[in-house]
């Protein structure tokens, strides 16, 4: 009984800390562009390479 005493404030605790976490970060528009991330690894820049990509 003891541990549940301390358990359950505890998970409510991190529950409360991942909401404010979720919210910051909708705030913040982390999840404004869901599209363009997931489009950006498929394009292949090579200015990005060392020596401009090229061999």
């Amino acid at each position: 009984m003891n541990g549940l005493a301390i358990l359950i404030p505890v998970a409510l605790l991190m529950g409360l800390a991942g909401l404010v976490a979720f919210f910051w970060a909708l705030k913040r528009g982390q999840f404004e562009d869901l599209d363009g991330a997931a489009a950006r690894i498929l394009i292949d820049e090579e200015d990005d390479l060392p020596g401009g990509g090229k061999p």
